[in-house]
């Protein structure tokens, strides 16, 4: 006995000689601080703040994915940046400026590589998850030699990536199964201008929104040879169109039974849609344009948020009624909502208060508030075991 013990104490030693933190990561979480480039790792048992990581670039419309361990956590700037921040440590373990101008990222299903969306120049690089290092350059090309934004970036299962092109209007499959040779799927004429895309939570359909006409295009992963196909043709019709002052986020769209909950376009509106034949059930009115719709996770109730100037509230739905239930109002800019893994509390970031407030979201009540300093996305360490987040 007396040498097992002597063994592991030997062997423990350089594990722990960096000083960093012994706990588990399941309940933690990163707050982005968009104007200071920094963000907070906040822990969701006893709601507190537990450490502060500077240096990370612009942060304007930064996004998060982690590690399979939930240790790292891989932030994408605005500005190019790919910052691996390793939560235990509290540090920036690396990171590369790999674009001008990029709008987020995704970790493959064997949790190997990092894809990062970009702007400028248009297109998608995969990188080594533990190094860095870059493995594959995806120019997103089309017409005569243009390059396009690429949005609505997502994984998909068999180790691939599915994006967007937003001046191509098309959806690209990278099958990832040799990350230096990506073999490429090209879906043309999908529609005008996707904006987002988003992935079901069983990572059968991609579904990127339209922003240049009234509808959605959708590709069914396990039959790509049908090709894309259009849902919800004209939605909008007859209605009149508003200013557009924030585009509506996919990405943390709301499943609830055989229903979805997403956000409509220039409208002040919520639409239903049965997922059995992907067609229109119910629009559900709401106080402003919606940003993020996110169902509870117990899919009882969906939570929206809105775009500026309407930007002070978040409205409840009750599933069963199909009718706002509850209205919240945090405080002027609620830019995301995350719930934690079993639903019991919901964490919002209110912008122009500096604050990020907990609910209990079976009474709606304020729990606590946390400073932070104009937070945007909250990103829940669980996310690492959810497809498409």
């Amino acid at each position: 006995m007396k040498r097992w013990w002597l063994l592991l104490v030997l062997f423990s030693g350089p594990l722990f000689a960096d000083d960093c933190a012994l706990r588990g990561t399941g309940d933690l979480a990163i707050v982005i601080e968009r104007a200071d480039g920094a963000v907070q790792i906040v822990e969701t048992t006893h709601n507190t703040a537990v450490a502060r990581v500077e240096g990370l670039g612009d942060l304007s419309h930064a996004s998060v994915v982690y590690s399979r361990d939930g240790r790292y956590a891989y932030v994408f700037g605005r500005d190019g940046g790919l910052s691996k921040v390793d939560l235990l440590c509290a540090r920036v373990e690396k990171r590369v400026i790999q674009s001008g101008n990029s709008i987020g990222g995704a970790i493959s299903q064997d949790g190997r590589l990092i894809a990062v969306s970009n702007y400028t120049p248009g297109g998608v690089k995969v990188f080594d998850a533990d190094s860095l290092e870059l493995l594959a350059d995806i120019p997103a090309t089309w017409g005569d030699g243009l390059r396009s934004k690429v949005i609505g970036l997502v994984d998909a299962p068999g180790n691939r990536f599915v994006f967007s092109l937003w001046d191509a209007g098309e959806i690209w499959i990278a099958d990832m199964q040799d990350p230096r040779h990506p073999r490429i799927t090209r879906f043309k004429d999908i529609g005008r201008n996707p904006y987002d895309g988003l992935i079901t939570p069983d990572g059968r359909y991609y579904i990127a929104g339209l922003f240049g006409e009234d509808g959605m295009a959708l590709l069914d992963l396990w039959h790509p040879e049908r090709g894309g196909r259009r849902i919800l043709d004209h939605y909008g019709r007859g209605e009149k169109k508003l200013p557009v002052y924030k585009m509506p986020h996919l990405e943390g769209w709301a499943v609830a039974g055989d229903r979805a909950f997403v956000p409509a376009v220039g409208l002040h509106a919520v639409l239903v849609i049965d997922l059995r034949d992907w067609r229109e059930l119910a629009r559900i009115p709401v106080y402003g344009q919606p940003v993020f719709v996110e169902a509870r996770p117990d899919g009882r109730e969906v939570w929206v948020n809105f775009a500026f100037p309407n930007n002070e509230k978040v409205q409840i739905i009750d599933v069963e009624t199909l009718k706002v239930s509850d209205t919240l109002e945090p405080g002027k800019g609620v830019l995301h909502m995350e719930f934690e893994p079993c639903g019991e509390e919901v964490w919002i970031s209110v912008r122009d208060r500096d604050r990020v407030q907990i609910y209990d979201t079976a009474s709606h009540r304020l729990l606590r508030e946390l400073p932070a300093r104009k937070p945007s996305g909250i990103f829940m360490a669980a996310r690492a075991h959810r497809i498409g987040l």
